[in-house]
């Protein structure tokens, strides 16, 4: 059986009106056929076109997960009563047909993945992160990263800084440059040595970061950069950090959006799913009250950073081609994610966001 996203729907969604549905728009492509030659072409579609193509499968019947409740499970963080929010799959890459449901919790209203699968590291394949091979691609590389060293330096312009998840280091590396005494936990041991060996900073290979970071010194800094909806742990991982931070340090945090926008529009094959890679989705508002908790003061709550707006482009795009697994998905995607703009940058619907957050004086 299949089901389809309705055309109308989405069109309402993206609060366009009506006569946007016969709209005719054209893209240029280019793609290489099986034996690697380069097919370039021209695409024209309309909304009302995408009808015959959003074909997909009715994920209500995908196979049950194995000895799991479908509808019903309590949360793993508050233990409260949580409900079934999606079914969903890899869709990004396609490591496995397995199932995963995710669940809303009625207390904390976190979305957290149940069960977390026993085999998780086979879905972080050895190409997971791209490895740069010299320091002069690594800068290449971090050129988009820029504004989160704007971001930090604002804040707070210096001192010792510590990045839980760097991959190979992007981040680490422009942080390092700008004058910050840097180290890193990462999972990775590849990564770990080109942080070491090339990049120059501190690296730790750990999993555990809540476990790592009390035997750690004093930080100004602690940067976790779309990695706490990796992490098993993440209440133990920012009470750790925030315990090692110092009086008027800053935590920052990047974090998909389990209230964005795109999310309503494209449920089980949003992109930042990304199942079962990230174990949970942590609102705004959950983040920050458990912050404040550890005596953790917000500075900033944004979808609105040049990251997280990137972020919108690419959901848009990676989720339509998860829905349309066709050469036409990213150039519908990305035309609906100009329309889109006005909606992705109201309140908090952004697909991505941002907080810091401030240790307080004691």
């Amino acid at each position: 059986m299949s089901c389809r996203l309705r055309t109308e729907a989405l069109a309402l969604a993206l609060l366009l009106p009506a006569a946007a549905l016969a709209h005719q728009a054209t893209v240029s492509y280019s793609e290489l056929d099986v034996q690697g030659r380069e097919v370039r072409g021209e695409l024209r579609f309309s909304l009302a076109d995408v009808r015959t193509q959003m074909e997909i499968p009715d994920l209500q019947h995908l196979p049950a997960v194995p000895g799991h409740s479908p509808e019903r499970v309590r949360c793993r963080f508050c233990g409260r009563p949580a409900t079934l929010r999606f079914q969903t799959m890899d869709w990004n890459r396609r490591l496995s047909s397995q199932p995963f449901r995710y669940y809303r919790c009625s207390g904390c209203a976190v979305t957290f993945l149940s069960p977390v699968p026993g085999d998780l590291g086979r879905y972080y394949p050895p190409d997971y992160y791209p490895m740069p091979a010299t320091l002069t691609d690594l800068a290449r590389m971090a050129e988009p990263e820029h504004y989160k060293l704007a971001l930090v330096q604002r804040y707070h312009p210096g001192g010792r800084l510590l990045e839980i998840g760097p991959a190979t280091g992007a981040f680490a590396y422009l942080a390092k440059a700008a004058g910050y005494e840097v180290d890193t936990v990462e999972i990775d041991a590849a990564c770990c040595r080109f942080l070491r060996e090339v990049v120059g900073v501190g690296a730790i290979e750990s999993g555990a970061p809540s476990r790592v970071i009390p035997t750690l010194g004093g930080y100004d800094v602690i940067a976790l950069w779309h990695v706490i909806e990796h992490i098993p742990d993440p209440w133990e991982t920012l009470a750790a950090a925030a315990e090692r931070l110092r009086p008027g340090g800053i935590v920052v945090i990047g974090a998909p959006n389990p209230d964005a926008f795109q999310l309503r529009v494209f449920g089980q094959y949003w992109t930042h799913i990304d199942a079962p890679r990230h174990l949970q989705l942590l609102p705004i508002e959950t983040l920050t009250h458990r912050a404040r908790l550890l005596g953790l003061r917000p500075l900033l709550q944004t979808t609105r950073t040049p990251g997280d707006l990137g972020w919108n482009v690419f959901g848009w795009q990676k989720s339509m081609q998860n829905v349309l697994q066709g050469r036409a998905a990213p150039a519908i995607g990305w035309w609906l994610s100009l329309a889109a703009l006005p909606v992705d940058r109201a309140g908090r619907l952004g697909s991505t966001y941002t907080v810091v957050l401030q240790k307080e004086e004691p």
